[in-house]
């Protein structure tokens, strides 16, 4: 089960809050109440509780699919709104106003200012030439429709800064990687494109001299042979470089990655005596296992601990029985630190926690 993140957490929190802005409708089911107890018939009083009803659970849908970024639902805002107004007929004003929170995310700004304007005048109008206290309900309604719309354009706003901010950040990482491929790909362009030259050149020569002076065509080929193996050892060096990862930069950026995903992470290593072979491997152990940490389990702790090459990193995330490990996982990994000198070991503890114990020649 995927991870929810931050961005998923601020989704939630906007969709529950403006639930509560658009059920400020309830308030009909009192208003309702209160002409039961003045002698309205029950059955018109059941029926306005059925639509506003209808209405509630109608006006939760639409900013659902502003903030998924679907189509506006014109059913569903119809619908809504042709119950808004049977209501508002009968002086129930309370759904306009979550009608027009909801019809927000779908016009222009300007477009919804101007129909919460013509509404509350409307309806103030059409009440006062039914008797009705039009100065309470114009401030009422005012209120409302300011604290539903305004409340309703907020919440989007904030979804969409914090969307292209989590966007931007994704962008950033891949940039990243991208550069990083970029740069090994000069390095091996600027190494191979000499000595490929340098190759070629000394290959031309020989086959020029080969018909005249056998001896000096073999000492060209001879160079040639001894530039192809420079050329190799020059290329694995520089893969190696690329593939050599720093642990203690390893260990902040894991630490970080856990942090931001809730997972409190605590480092305690001691990596000053490691040689650099047993650096990179355990560095990439710690990055396997906080991937690990991610994608399989549920933690909210992790532990890391380096002492005297001994890698030991926990979690309490163990939710369930665990397989064998995949050939370019845990397993393959295991293979490289054997392969080391050292061993790796990952198996549940009988605290329920979940270990993963490398150790290497220090």
């Amino acid at each position: 089960m995927r991870r929810a993140t931050k961005l998923d957490k601020l989704r939630w929190l906007i969709v529950y809050s403006t639930d509560g802005i658009m059920l400020a409708a309830l308030i009909g089911y009192y208003d309702l109440y209160l002409r039961w107890q003045l002698g309205v018939p029950l059955p018109v009083v059941v029926t306005g509780a059925v639509l506003l009803l209808i209405f509630n659970v109608l006006a939760t849908r639409p900013h659902r699919i502003a903030i998924r970024g679907g189509a506006r639902p014109t059913a569903i805002l119809a619908v809504a709104g042709i119950i808004g107004l049977v209501l508002a007929v009968t002086g129930l004003m309370w759904a306009v106003p979550a009608w027009l929170a909801a019809l927000a995310p779908f016009v222009r700004r300007r477009t919804v200012v101007v129909a919460s304007v013509l509404t509350v005048v409307a309806f103030n109008l059409y009440m006062g030439l039914l008797g009705a206290n039009v100065l309470g309900l114009l401030l009422v309604q005012t209120l409302l429709t300011v604290i539903s719309v305004g409340g309703m354009l907020a919440n989007l706003w904030l979804w969409g800064v914090a969307k292209e901010a989590y966007e931007g950040q994704e962008a950033r990482s891949r940039l990243a990687v991208s550069e990083e491929r970029l740069r090994f790909a000069h390095d091996l362009n600027s190494l191979l494109g000499q000595s490929l030259l340098d190759i070629a050149t000394r290959t031309e020569n020989a086959s020029h001299a080969l018909p005249a002076d056998a001896r000096a065509a073999a000492d060209e080929m001879f160079a040639v042979r001894d530039l192809a193996r420079q050329s190799l050892r020059e290329v694995r060096s520089v893969v190696q470089s690329y593939r050599a990862v720093d642990l203690d930069e390893m260990l902040a950026s894991v630490r970080a990655v856990l942090e931001a995903a809730d997972v409190r992470c605590t480092v305690q290593a001691e990596t000053g005596s490691l040689p650099p072979e047993a650096r990179t491997l355990l560095a990439t152990v710690v990055r396997e296992g906080a991937t690990n940490v991610l994608k399989h389990s549920n933690a909210e702790r992790c532990t890391i601990t380096i002492e005297d090459g001994v890698l030991e990193m926990s979690n309490d995330g163990l939710s369930g029985p665990v397989g064998e490990h995949a050939p370019n996982g845990l397993a393959g990994l295991a293979q490289r630190v054997r392969a080391a000198g050292g061993t790796l070991e990952a198996a549940p503890t009988p605290e329920g926690r979940y270990l993963l114990r490398a150790a290497v020649p220090a």
